[in-house]
C-alpha cells in the first residue's frame, strides 16, 4: 500500500530546534521523529512511501534513502527550487503536492494514506483502514479527544451521529469550539479526491481541499480512535513527546538495551553508573561519559558523545549529542544542546548573560577560561548555582 509523508516544513516554532535540522529529523530520544513515521506505516503495510521535501532536504534524504533500511520503498517530492546555491521554497500546497505526484505518474491507484511529517503517533492504521472501507468514504480524517482547554491549539471537527465530518473550525476558542476532536493529520483517501485538486496550483488539503468535499456532500467521515498522539507543534510538545515515550506512553515503542533498572542506552558507555546517581527513566546515547558523582533523575535524554561531570545534577531533561553538562550545572526541565539551553517551553536560558556559559557547551571544545571564570570557578566550588 502507498503513503505520502508531509515533511516540506521549516518548524520554526520549535527553534532553535530546527536551526541546521528540518524539523521531522529532531532527535527523540535515538531516532528522528520522521523515522516514528516510517515504522508505523511498515507495521501497518504502507510500503510504498513518498516524502515531500523542501527546507535541508538533503538530510532527509541521506537519511532515508531508498527505505531499504527501512523495510520500504521510499521516493521523494522536493518542493521549491535552487537559486544562487540556496534552497528556495515553492510549494504546491499539501493537496497541489499529491496531485503534482499523481499528475506525474498515477501513482496513487488505491486508498493510500496522509501523514503530516511533525506528529508522534501509535495509532491503529489497519484499523482505521477496515473503517474507512466499511464506510464507503472517499476520504477519512483520523481525530482525536482533546481536553477543551486545548482544542485552541488544533483545527476540531464535528460529525453526526454517523461520524461523517459536518463542519470545520480552525483553532477555536474553547467556549466556542463546535467540538473537542481535534484533526490528526492523518488522513485516507481514495484516489479519486485527487480530481478535485487542479493540476499546477497551490491547494492545500485543509483550507481548499476538505470544504470542497463537504460543498459537494461527497462520503467524508471522522475516525474516532484511542490512541497516542503528540503533535510536535512547539518546543514544549518536544519536551512532553520524549517525556512521554520514556515514560512508556507510546505503546511498542522500544528504547533499545536496558543497561540497569530503569536505564536504557547505547554501546561505549564510559564510567561507573553505580558510582553516580541515576534514577529512571533515563536513557543515555553512545560514547557519552558520565563521571562518578554526577546526578541524573528522569524521565531524561542524555545524547550521544556527551560528558556529564562529576557534581552535575539533570532533572527531567533533554540533553543533545556532544554537550558537555559541567560539574557547576544544576539543571531541571531544560533542553540542552551545546551552548543553547531552553527552557520546556522554548525560552532561552541566557547562561552566557549572567557569566555561567561554562556550565553548559559542546563537548568538542577545548576550554579556555579566562582569568574571570577561573576565580568565578574556584568560588563556586563550594556552592553550586542553580542557572534558571
Amino acid at each position: 500500500m502507498k503513503a505520502m509523508i508531509l515533511a516540506a516544513g521549516k518548524g520554526t516554532r520549535i527553534r532553535p530546534l530546527t536551526e541546521s535540522i528540518p524539523k521531522p529529523m529532531v532527535p527523540i530520544i535515538n531516532k528522528p521523529l520522521l523515522e516514528f513515521l516510517v515504522d508505523l506505516l511498515r507495521q501497518h503495510g504502507f510500503d510504498e512511501i513518498m516524502i515531500s521535501t523542501s527546507y535541508l532536504a538533503n538530510q532527509i534524504e541521506n537519511y532515508f534513502a531508498d527505505g531499504s533500511r527501512f523495510g520500504v520503498q521510499i521516493g521523494y517530492s522536493f518542493e521549491g527550487y535552487h537559486q544562487d546555491g540556496k534552497v528556495l521554497a515553492e510549494g504546491l500546497g499539501s493537496a497541489g503536492g499529491l496531485k503534482a505526484i499523481q499528475d506525474f505518474s498515477r501513482f496513487y491507484d488505491d486508498t493510500f494514506a496522509v501523514l503530516c511529517g511533525d506528529a508522534i503517533v501509535d495509532v491503529d492504521l489497519t484499523r482505521a483502514l477496515a473503517m474507512h472501507r466499511e464506510r464507503k468514504a472517499v476520504a477519512s480524517i483520523v481525530l482525536k479527544e482533546v481536553a477543551p482547554r486545548e482544542v485552541s491549539r488544533y483545527g476540531v471537527v464535528e460529525v453526526d451521529g454517523d461520524g461523517r465530518i459536518v463542519q470545520f473550525q480552525e483553532k477555536p476558542r474553547a467556549e466556542e469550539a463546535v467540538s473537542t476532536l481535534a484533526n490528526t493529520g492523518i488522513y485516507l483517501f481514495e484516489p479519486a479526491v485527487l480530481d478535485l485538486v487542479p493540476s499546477g496550483q497551490r491547494f492545500d488539503i485543509v483550507i481548499d481541499l476538505f470544504p470542497l468535499m463537504l460543498a459537494r456532500g461527497l462520503p467524508f467521515y471522522g475516525l474516532t480512535l484511542p490512541f497516542c498522539w503528540i503533535d510536535v507543534g512547539h518546543t514544549s510538545d518536544y519536551w512532553l513527546a520524549i517525556q512521554t515515550i520514556l515514560g512508556g506512553g507510546l505503546h511498542g515503542e522500544v528504547l533499545g538495551p536496558e543497561i540497569a533498572p530503569g536505564i536504557w542506552g547505547g554501546i561505549n558507555i564510559a564510567g561507573d553508573l553505580a558510582a553516580s546517581r541515576i534514577e529512571g527513566p533515563v536513557y543515555i546515547g553512545s560514547s557519552t561519559r558520565i563521571e562518578p558523582g554526577a546526578t541524573l533523575l528522569g524521565p531524561t535524554v542524555i545524547g550521544r558523545n556527551c560528558v556529564v561531570e562529576s557534581g552535575a545534577r539533570v532533572k527531567a531533561c533533554v540533553v543533545g549529542g556532544y554537550t558537555r553538562i559541567s560539574r557547576f550545572a544544576n539543571l531541571t526541565e531544560k533542553i540542552v544542546s551545546g551552548r543553547f539551553c531552553v527552557d520546556r517551553y522554548g525560552h532561552n536560558v541566557e547562561l552566557a548573560r549572567i557569566g555561567y556559559a561554562f556550565v553548559v557547551d559542546d563537548a568538542r571544545e577545548r576550554r579556555s577560561w579566562t582569568e574571570d571564570q577561573k576565580i568565578l570557578i574556584q568560588f563556586l566550588q563550594s556552592e553550586v548555582p542553580d542557572p534558571e
